[in-house]
């Protein structure tokens, strides 16, 4: 496989009340277009989008939704759903056609995946839903993805400060995250420094690319920033300040070792460190905006889905608002 590279951002819309319907439809249908898709799949775009957010808006708590393009080939649109309840005990029945009960996402489950090129959905009763769809140009599935990364800025923020890029070349992934010091605009020239510097040369140790962009981000306010390669069964990771990282599986975790340090700025003696990385672990990496209290085995069946849903399954119960959030999921390719 040839060289890919990911730094997909979205805007998150609360799903408060049916004015969220149409303004997600709207964003969808905008970036289907950007993608190359024709009319009638803009349209189907349309009609699974506005499922999703409308069950939201009548059932759900605390419901969010994110919807953003990739544009590396095949060009896909990515639709996240997270609420706070009340949840469904049976996924494989709210999924037939026909199923409906109140309190639960159920209804329109069934159309909304037949129409998406591909979906993935994780619930706990009473604590809530995400749900994670793509949809393609000619429902050309796109490879499997073995990292997704979500931002969500502080409160009612527009601009997150938080950062995160992905790189895939074969069995290989690469992913920095960098969380920019302070919030709004400043921080988020930080990291997105930190996102320029790292796609230019990807293919590094990961303590060279740390070191590649702490020397980089000195003009800057600077930041907490980490980088971590999967393969081989193992995986390396370099990190300056507090970016937390993870091996976890769902009965616990490994954290990995940052030093400390303000990138750009001032920092330890940097260091590089290799872990093993079972096939059914996931590495992830999350800013402080994410509590560091998660557990996986408090979360059950998360870790067993795709990294989309892991990544906003973990951002819905461990992410604050008082504080721009950044949390990337990845696993071993093949």
């Amino acid at each position: 496989m040839g060289h890919v590279t990911s730094r997909r951002t979205g805007a998150w819309i609360r799903a408060e009340d049916t004015s969220a319907v149409g303004a997600v439809r709207r964003r969808a249908v905008e970036l289907a277009g950007l993608a190359g898709f024709d009319a009638t799949q803009a349209g189907q775009v349309a009609v699974a989008v506005s499922e999703a957010v409308s069950n939201l808006v009548k059932h759900a708590v605390e419901g969010s939704v994110m919807v953003r393009m990739d544009p590396e080939p095949p060009a896909t649109v990515e639709f996240v759903a997270i609420d706070a309840g009340p949840g469904m005990a049976d996924i494989a029945r709210a999924l037939r056609d026909g199923y409906s009960s109140v309190g639960t996402l159920g209804i329109g489950m069934g159309a909304i995946a037949r129409i998406a090129t591909g979906y993935d959905v994780h619930s706990l009763p009473g604590r809530g839903t995400v749900l994670a769809m793509y949809f393609t140009a000619g429902r050309e599935p796109a490879p499997p993805a073995h990292a997704s990364g979500l931002t969500r800025p502080i409160g009612d923020e527009q601009v997150c400060g938080d950062s995160f890029a992905i790189s895939t070349t074969g069995a290989a992934t690469t992913i920095m995250v960098c969380d920019g010091l302070g919030h709004g605009h400043i921080a988020a020239q930080a990291s997105q420094l930190a996102v320029e510097l790292f796609l230019q040369a990807p293919e590094r140790e990961p303590l060279a690319i740390v070191d590649r962009l702490h020397r980089g981000m000195g003009v800057t306010r600077g930041g907490a920033l980490a980088v971590a390669r999967l393969g081989g069964g193992s995986v390396t990771y370099a990190g300056l300040g507090n970016v937390s990282g993870w091996v976890a599986h769902a009965q616990g975790r490994q954290g990995m070792v940052s030093v400390p340090g303000i990138a750009g700025h001032q920092g330890a003696r940097l260091r590089q460190h290799t872990y093993e990385l079972p096939g059914h672990a996931t590495v992830i990496m999350h800013s402080d905006g994410m509590s560091e209290r998660w557990d996986p085995a408090h979360m059950p069946g998360l870790f067993a889905r795709t990294p989309a849903v892991i990544a906003a399954g973990l951002l819905r119960e461990a992410g604050t608002r008082r504080d721009d959030v950044c949390v990337v999921a990845a696993r071993p390719g093949s």
